[in-house]
């Protein structure tokens, strides 16, 4: 296998478990929470949830942006940046951004401790909030994973 087949290989799975994971958290985990499924005390439900996938979604991130900045380097692909059909590069460089600001910086400083006051105060404006962030991030990722897929393979 080559250097990049391998890259790519790795790029397209931690990919998968990131989006993956949020469809999941979005879709299943946060409606169940909202609807009371894993008990009275939601919010340490989601902490239970949030602490096993954090790690797995803050490594997934980090295979994603090298192994998509390798594969740039590699393939010398520079240039598809400022090329507007290959507006999905910057739309997933921007998301990937996005997610390890989220992820890296915004989650373990500020959103978890307001978060985690708001919900003891006002659980049900608090997971609404959180549920419809989410649903946004999906959304977001869901199209870009769309036009990467289709760019990438020449639509």
């Amino acid at each position: 296998m080559s250097d990049v087949a391998a890259a790519l290989a790795l790029h397209v799975l931690s990919i998968v478990v990131w989006i993956g994971g949020v469809s999941f958290v979005t879709t299943v985990v946060l409606p169940a929470l909202r609807r009371g499924a894993f008990g009275a005390d939601r919010l340490r439900a989601f902490a239970a949830v949030e602490s096993r996938f954090v790690w797995q979604a803050r490594t997934a991130i980090l295979v994603a942006g090298a192994s998509g900045l390798y594969l740039v380097w590699r393939l010398n692909l520079w240039s598809a940046f400022d090329a507007p059909d290959f507006w999905w590069m910057d739309a997933m460089v921007g998301l990937w951004l996005l997610f390890a600001v989220l992820l890296f910086v915004a989650e373990p400083f500020i959103i978890d401790r307001v978060f985690h006051r708001w919900a003891e105060a006002e659980p049900d404006r608090a997971f609404a909030l959180l549920h419809r962030a989410h649903w946004v991030l999906l959304t977001l990722s869901v199209i870009v994973v769309l036009g990467g897929a289709a760019g990438s393979a020449g639509w």
